[in-house]
């Protein structure tokens, strides 16, 4: 037992099985989603802790030859340039580079693994509704993984989510927009945009961001690697940081930066823990809907780099995998309060210091993080508290009450099919100012 746990607690980053049994969260996945009969698997734990240490090799070499691929990629494939015109600009070095060459692969067409039609049925469940989409995005997917001090880091050091706050938010909120657009969205609204002809069609925005996302984890990592990102400086103490003498990155103590499990971790923010708060607000969603919306970002993860061997197969083994993960992550709430910080204050940065209304949106989003991740976590990041919290809960019968009207009559359907698509361009005010997909 004893050589069990220092295999896979040779990172400083990870803690014992059982220092966090605790947790809320933790609880409340092994009380309510795992089988009564579950233990946390040996091999799952060697699997979690040796992806550490893998970055994106296929990306990672192509950075190492000093070639940002974003744009050639999308070149070699559509056979035009980022700009729509006839493509003359690859250059050899970069058309026969063999990593260049597999990822220009990936890239061209769907795995045949992919179901087009079980990741539509998965998007349209996603986008169903978009106020809790961003809801949850921003109050338990962001903010659960603020907790954790090896995904709060980087983040950190780029300075971006601090300084940048709403700009961030937005662009991540763009990118599961641009993962989960389906043809049946309604397009009134923006009738000079061709609809796309699938769910993550080769092309389309979804495939672009990941693409673009995917170069900039890896100018990330490698910068990180080097100690060039140095925005934590002065915010976290150098302690914490664990970094070397030199201010480079500490791959004993934390792994690799925008590693493959963390990757995955990320992974199921986006698509499990965001597909759980729709379900505990009171959202209808069917397990056909579950295995789509899991089936959506399996494709977005994977072209984003990650090896798809190491992604859980179905719900329950993300629930296993989730469990798995957060029992042995070094928690140090110190860190991910800047984050959480600059996420929280956004509403009364947009609408004034003295609005009412903004501290009160505030009050919500707070409640949210509180109610679904857990007073523990809400307590550590130093989220507000407040008498009306279980308000949010209010949603759970109107949602529910919703969507078996919709589902039995087609009339109300195609109300509030009109309704989302109204709601949806409200939440993409900022994206039709700064994003020209948007505007």
């Amino acid at each position: 037992m004893q050589r069990q746990i220092a295999n896979y607690q040779r990172h400083g980053r990870t803690t014992a099985i059982n220092d966090h049994s605790d947790l809320q969260v933790l609880k409340r996945i092994k009380r309510y989603l795992l089988p009564k009969d579950f233990v946390i698997s040996p091999a799952l734990l060697e699997e979690i802790v040796s992806g550490y240490d893998i970055g994106d090799p296929l990306a990672d070499k192509l950075a190492a030859d000093g070639i940002r691929f974003a744009k050639p990629l999308q070149s070699a494939i559509l056979g035009t340039n980022i700009n729509n015109n006839i493509n003359t600009d690859i250059s050899t070095e970069i058309s026969s580079h063999p990593a260049f060459v597999t990822m220009q692969a990936q890239f061209s067409r769907h795995p045949d693994w992919f179901d087009p039609q079980l990741a539509q049925i998965g998007a349209i469940a996603y986008r169903r509704y978009p106020l809790m989409l961003i809801w949850l995005l921003r109050n338990v997917a962001l903010m659960a993984g603020y907790s954790i001090p090896a995904l709060s880091l980087p983040l950190i050091q780029t300075g971006a989510l601090m300084h940048d706050a709403l700009p961030r938010l937005m662009r991540t909120y763009a990118y599961i927009l641009a993962v989960s657009e389906h043809p049946q969205l309604d397009t009134a609204s923006h009738p000079q945009r061709t609809p796309i002809s699938g769910v993550l069609a080769i092309g389309s925005e979804g495939w672009r961001q990941s693409i673009q996302v995917r170069q900039i984890h890896t100018l990330v990592r490698q910068n990180l690697l080097k100690g060039k990102l140095t925005a934590a400086n002065g915010v976290i103490a150098d302690a914490a940081q664990h970094h070397h003498a030199d201010g480079s990155w500490n791959t004993d103590y934390w792994g690799v930066p925008i590693n493959q499990t963390d990757m995955i971790a990320t992974h199921l923010q986006f698509s499990l823990l965001i597909m759980r708060g729709l379900r505990l607000l009171g959202a209808r969603i069917s397990s056909e809907e579950a295995e789509g919306i899991l089936h959506l970002w399996n494709l977005a993860s994977y072209w984003m780099g990650v090896d798809l061997q190491r992604l859980p197969k179905d719900e329950t083994a993300c629930w296993e995998w989730l469990y798995t993960y957060l029992s042995i992550q070094q928690l140090d709430f110190k860190m991910g309060r800047p984050l959480a910080k600059a996420l929280h204050d956004l509403p009364r940065q947009l609408m004034g210091e003295d609005n009412r209304r903004g501290r009160f949106v505030e009050m919500v989003n707070a409640s949210v993080t509180r109610t679904i991740v857990g007073d523990d976590i809400g307590d550590g990041l130093e989220l507000p508290k407040s008498k009306i919290r279980f308000g949010v809960l209010s949603s759970v019968p109107i949602l529910f009450t919703l969507d078996t009207a919709r589902q039995h009559n087609q009339m109300v359907a195609e109300k509030l099919e009109q309704f989302r698509a109204k709601r949806q361009d409200n939440m993409n005010w900022w994206l039709k100012k700064n994003d020209d997909y948007y505007k």
